[in-house]
C-alpha cells in the first residue's frame, strides 16, 4: 500500500523514512569527515558534492511532509501516556525543523562563500539565497556545524524512543516502519 492509514506506514512514508536517514546520517559522516582532514586540493570537490546532496535532502524532507500533510499518521496504542504523544510529536517534530535548518544553514553558507557551492553535480546552477560574503560564510558554517550535532542528538533520542517501543513496551509502532504488520495474531513482513 502507497498511502498511510490509520495502523501503518505506506510504502512511500517508509522509503522517506529509511533513505532521508541514512541520507541524513551520511552526510553528518561525511561533513565531520570533510572538516577533519587536513587541507587538500580536492577540499572543493568534497564541500560540492556534500552541498549537492544537501539540496537533495532539503527537497526530500519538504516532499516528505507534504506526504505526511496529506496522509492519516498512525495511531499510538490507545495506552500510550498522554506525555509520551507529546515526546513524541514534540520530537518528530524537531527533527524536520533541526533537519530543514541544517540544510538551509549550508545553503547559506554556499552563497556566501567563494566560491560557492552552486553547481548541481554539474548539471545547472542552484539558485543562491545569499551573497558572497567572508564572514557571513563562516558564521554560516558554523551554526550549520552545530546544529548538526544537534540533529546528531535528536537521531540519538529517536533511536532510543524507538529501542523503548520495540524492547520495553513491545507495542510494536517501531516495527510498523520497517513494514511489519499483525494479522491473526502473527507477525508478516510486508506491504499490504
Amino acid at each position: 500500500m502507497m498511502r498511510n492509514n490509520s495502523t501503518a506506514w505506506g510504502w512511500l512514508a517508509r522509503a522517506f523514512h529509511w533513505g532521508l536517514g541514512a541520507a541524513i546520517i551520511g552526510m553528518i559522516a561525511y561533513g565531520w569527515w570533510m572538516n577533519h582532514l587536513a587541507a587538500r586540493p580536492d577540499r572543493f570537490f568534497h564541500r560540492s558534492i556534500h552541498a549537492d546532496i544537501g539540496y537533495l535532502v532539503l527537497l526530500f524532507t519538504v516532499l516528505r511532509l507534504i506526504w505526511r500533510a496529506v496522509n492519516p499518521t498512525p495511531a499510538l496504542p490507545a495506552d500510550t501516556p498522554h506525555w509520551q504523544r507529546i515526546a513524541a510529536r514534540v520530537s518528530h517534530g524537531a527533527l524536520y525543523a533541526v533537519t530543514i535548518l541544517v540544510a538551509v544553514l549550508g545553503w547559506a553558507h554556499s552563497g556566501a562563500h567563494t566560491p560557492d557551492y552552486a553547481g548541481f553535480f554539474g548539471l545547472f546552477q542552484v539558485p543562491q539565497i545569499t551573497s558572497p560574503d567572508k564572514a557571513a560564510a563562516q558564521a554560516y558554517e558554523d551554526r550549520h556545524i552545530l546544529f548538526a550535532y544537534v540533529l546528531l542528538a535528536l537521531i540519538a533520542l529517536h533511536l532510543v524512543a524507538v529501542a523503548f517501543h520495540h524492547f520495553v513496551r513491545r507495542d510494536r509502532v517501531a516495527a510498523r516502519m520497517i513494514g511489519a504488520r499483525q494479522a491473526d495474531g502473527a507477525t508478516h513482513l510486508g506491504v499490504r
